[in-house]
């Protein structure tokens, strides 16, 4: 671009920001305008938060009743549940309500509260993730010292540390997107409170929220990734040299079905993260971020536990008591 129109460009936004007022609220377009369509997302995705809510729940509270799931794996799973809950829970119910709705509005404190909620649990749950891949290498690599790496309160600091540590970032990225002027239109093209459409609507110059984006997401969901990579990488190899044939298979099983989870979950957050704010398609977005807000905590409970044996195990007794 010419420097001449580059200094028009930055002339007008400097006005705009010096005549700007905070919005009231945001409007969401969200997927559809066609009522019909509108409600038979409604009974779909109502059906798949009762789903996860259910799932997620059932398996916390599994695990807290039955002496024998009282192991590292079993208590980072629920954790894992927990999160998921409330990570459908921030996104789904408010989602519902616009299905419905004739003003599909949000107010701006509403805006800044589940963008930091949603931010703080996402971020979270990468932790998480790579503190459960960590604890199943420890478990089949480092069997000896796996009591001794894995303790109670070594459990408890990981839960608590992968729970609570990114509430920083999130409030960094709230504040900085909450501090930008929006002088234009407070229409987004979303289903959600995310920071990118935010970032398209301010009339100032996002570079630095853009680097701080890319920087911060790229260091957690990369580095956490990396982690569970290298962590199932070393497990395979063990496994391999596992004499037993039903025994490596069961283990290849349960591995295969974790990466997979895995790998949608990091994808489809590295698709929508990683790129710059002149990338984005709307209509695409909003089909990805479905996928890791409310389809993929919905699975999560049957990825990770529901197809293991000692859980399985563990409902059936529940069944017979009843």
């Amino acid at each position: 671009m010419p420097p001449i129109f580059r200094e028009k460009i930055m002339k007008t936004k400097k006005l705009l920001e010096n005549n700007y007022t905070r919005p009231a609220e945001f409007l969401f377009i969200g997927f559809t305008d066609d009522l019909p369509l509108r409600i038979t997302l409604f009974v779909v995705f109502f059906v798949v938060y009762t789903l996860t809510v259910a799932g997620n729940l059932g398996l916390i509270i599994l695990v807290h009743i039955d002496s024998s799931l009282r192991n590292p794996m079993y208590y980072f799973l629920s954790n894992l549940s927990f999160l998921d809950f409330c990570y459908s829970t921030v996104i789904t119910p408010k989602m519902l309500a616009n299905f419905v709705a004739s003003r599909r509005s949000i107010s701006f404190q509403g805006w800044a509260l589940q963008m930091f909620f949603f931010a703080y649990i996402a971020d979270a749950e990468c932790l998480l993730l790579a503190v459960m891949a960590c604890d199943r290498y420890a478990a089949i690599c480092l069997p000896l010292l796996y009591p001794t790496l894995m303790s109670p309160r070594v459990c408890l600091g990981l839960a608590v540390l992968a729970c609570f540590s990114r509430s920083v970032t999130s409030l960094v990225h709230v504040s900085l997107t909450f501090r930008l002027p929006y002088c234009g239109s407070n229409v987004i093209d979303h289903f959600f409170c995310d920071i990118p459409p935010l970032l398209a609507l301010s009339c100032s110059d996002t570079y630095i929220n853009q680097m701080l984006l890319f920087t911060l997401c790229g260091f957690i969901q990369t580095g956490t990734f990396v982690v569970i990579f290298i962590s199932y990488a070393c497990i395979l190899a063990t496994v391999l040299r596992i004499k037993s044939s039903g025994s490596r298979s069961k283990t290849f099983s349960t591995c295969a079905s974790h990466l997979v989870a895995v790998t949608l979950f990091y994808g489809t957050l590295l698709f929508m993260y990683l790129r710059p704010t002149a990338r984005y398609y709307p209509a695409l977005d909003k089909v990805v971020a479905l996928f890791y807000t409310v389809v993929f905590p919905m699975f999560n409970p049957v990825i990770y536990s529901f197809r293991n044996k000692d859980m399985k195990h563990a409902l059936t007794k529940l069944f017979k008591r009843q």
